[in-house]
């Protein structure tokens, strides 16, 4: 169908290159974000919502996806415990609307150029997104180059197979939590295939999640737009942001009659990924330890710091000016729940800790060995801002500066949640 996307491809072009970068609200990690745990609580309140963006506009294949995707993930979503709307006004793509969500998709396009700098700043604060295929072609990657290079690491649309066909699915990084639940191999649904002017795998910050198997070649119907070998990821993550990626979002389709004959959603292992991988996003899917971070206070300005460096149990966990040291450095290991602990670079075997067991106000927070209990776990709570509250498993109270106290050297404690900037934190990546 190569054919097809030349004669498309002009008028596609206006619509994709307007594809939209954006922003963020965790801290934790640029990699994962601030929450991270195990399935999404059954609660009558959402886990977390989820808002989708389309345009349902253009290419009847892309339309039917939509049409069946404005289906299925509500019902997903009040099987798994979160909230799932769509809207085809863009605008709603801004900073105070984004602070309501806790992902966002893209069905079939992205952001006009009037709300790029809203997205890219929703992700690189923490923010969470999923991404389907069509949303990732351009042939002009510099016009939004960090969406198109940085972001997603695809560059410019190369080549796309035709018509559209299954394929054998390899699964890859096994550990990440959206595809944790998947065999090494599956079978997909039916999609058109895209591959890239960038090589995703030499890229340090992408992580391919699943390839086309050599076993499925040739990938195709038409003789003139068939792969007959290569190497072609389908789904990843960028480690610096939480976000997923996948190509499949192209049924198939009798364009004469405007009919349907395929449908995206009709492989049930190609849905454990999208149902795994929004309950990651969402905070709600164990993964792999975040990258080391300084956690900055909002009220001081001060870096969470262990005192004289040490990293002996005991030792008093304060802030500091920021220096960037290992002994200032931390990351979110989750558990379940939603709790994470918070590993300390000097000894990732130590964590932060509840002196006591205690649930009360004002107890002091030190390092100590982890043990598994509820005083060494943390739930990480977006505050809509990049900052995030630390709030502990066992108190229910929040990691707390004392008396907002701006000056170095003192212990940080926990205290009743109160919504203030000495109990705001956001996490900058270590160098």
């Amino acid at each position: 169908m190569f054919g097809r996307w030349k004669s498309r491809a002009a008028r596609r072009l206006g619509l994709v290159t307007a594809l939209a970068a954006a922003a963020g609200l965790v801290a934790v990690s640029p990699n994962a974000g601030w929450t991270q745990a195990g399935p999404a609580p059954r609660a009558a309140a959402p886990a977390f919502k989820v808002l989708a963006f389309y345009n349902g506009t253009w290419d009847a294949a892309h339309i039917n996806f939509v049409r069946e995707a404005n289906r299925w993930f509500p019902q997903a979503a009040a099987a798994n415990g979160f909230q799932w709307e769509s809207t085809t006004d863009w605008s709603r793509l801004n900073a105070g609307n984004l602070a309501q969500y806790r992902v966002v998709m893209f069905l079939d396009d992205a952001p006009p150029a009037a709300q790029r700098p809203a997205f890219e700043q929703y992700m690189r604060s923490g923010g969470a997104w999923l991404g389907f295929h069509v949303t990732a072609f351009t042939t002009n990657p510099s016009a939004w180059s960090w969406y198109h290079n940085t972001f997603l690491g695809t560059g410019a649309f190369r080549s796309n197979t035709w018509g559209p066909t299954r394929v054998t699915m390899r699964v890859e990084n096994a550990a990440h939590p959206s595809v944790r639940r998947l065999p090494a191999t599956f079978t997909s649904a039916v999609s058109e295939w895209y591959s890239w002017s960038n090589d995703l795998r030499a890229n340090p910050d992408i992580r391919v999640l699943g390839s086309i198997d050599p076993s499925s070649f040739p990938v195709g119907t038409d003789p003139n737009q068939t792969w007959r070998s290569g190497y072609y990821p389908i789904m990843w993550t960028n480690t610096k942001y939480r976000m997923l990626y996948a190509n499949f979002g192209h049924n198939a389709m009798n364009y004469s009659t405007n009919q349907g004959l395929s449908s995206t959603f009709d492989s049930e292992v190609q849905n454990r990924f999208l149902i795994d991988g929004l309950l990651w996003l969402g905070g709600g899917g164990a993964e792999p330890p975040s990258a080391w971070s300084s956690v900055v206070n909002r009220g001081s300005g001060k870096c969470l710091d262990l005192r004289g460096g040490a990293a002996a149990d005991g030792t008093a966990v304060q802030q500091s000016a920021c220096t960037g040291g290992a002994a200032q450095q931390f990351r979110l290991t989750a558990t379940s729940g939603g709790y994470s602990r918070v590993d300390a670079r000097l000894d990732p075997a130590r964590v932060l800790d509840v002196a006591n067991v205690s649930a009360a106000d004002n107890a002091r927070v030190q390092l100590w060995s982890y043990g598994g209990g509820a005083n060494q776990q943390w739930r990480a709570e977006p505050l809509g801002d990049g900052h995030h509250r630390l709030v502990n498993r066992h108190s229910g109270r929040c990691l707390d500066v004392p008396a907002a106290s701006t000056a170095d050297g003192v212990q940080l404690v926990q205290y009743a949640c109160n919504g203030s900037a000495a109990q705001a934190f956001r996490l900058v990546p270590a160098a």
